[in-house]
């Protein structure tokens, strides 16, 4: 049976504890992403945006609600299963880079296909095909921390795409972005958008992927999407 909807939550609220208070990130949010959709979630700092990337990506468990992922129900998977689940589904985009300090860019970018026992020419070359889309290859042996902020965020979605995952989640992708290369990786969302992904960007301003995104949930109004 062909499941459409890729992901689905069910009411998903997640709360945190800090001492004696309880904060609740996302309240009782349901939503349906389609197989090969592309969906912007947008709204302001602190409205719940990357928390909500960070369940649908396994990254975040629930503290109620469903979570179901090909119509399956992962809400409450072990972490070994769920760890193992996001190297071959999901690339992650993170607004703080994450890159290793001491490796060089290509090294960075190919990190994901070594758990997955991929061979090391394979690994470098789909790590130099990622960056010649992104106009990037000249950096392939720069140390990444002496990268601009905006190429640092470019290595991360080179990375995040680097196991070719079928879906994509990037939070707020172009806020590092220097302004020459945002025509560049909007036509290389565009380009994935194409293939079948399903992609997930947050923001909190205009994005420059408003015209790709299929749909818009908006976090001022979330019952409303």
């Amino acid at each position: 049976m062909v499941v459409k909807n890729i992901i689905r939550l069910d009411g998903v609220t997640k709360k945190y504890r800090t001492g004696k208070v309880t904060v609740t990130a996302v309240r009782d949010i349901s939503l349906i992403v389609g197989r090969g959709e592309f969906l912007l979630l947008k709204g302001p700092s602190g409205s719940g945006k990357s928390t909500l990337l960070n369940i649908m990506g396994c990254l975040t468990r629930i503290t109620s609600g469903r979570y179901l992922l090909d119509g399956q129900e992962i809400s409450h998977w072990p972490d070994h299963f769920l760890s193992r689940l996001r190297g071959k589904r999901f690339g992650f985009v993170f607004q703080q880079f994450n890159l290793i300090t001491g490796l060089n860019v290509l090294e960075n970018i190919v990190l994901p296909m070594i758990p997955l026992g991929i061979p090391r020419n394979v690994r470098e070359k789909r790590g130099y095909s990622i960056l010649e889309s992104l106009f990037m290859e000249t950096r392939a042996h720069f140390p990444a921390q002496e990268l601009s902020g905006g190429q640092q965020q470019l290595v991360a979605i080179a990375r995040a795409l680097v196991n070719e995952p079928d879906i994509i989640l990037a939070d707020e992708p172009f806020s590092n972005i220097d302004i020459r290369y945002t025509e560049n990786l909007s036509n290389l969302l565009a380009e994935l958008k194409s293939r079948g992904k399903t992609i997930i960007v947050t923001a909190n301003t205009p994005s420059p992927v408003e015209g790709l995104a299929d749909r818009c949930f908006d976090f001022f109004n979330p019952h409303e999407a």
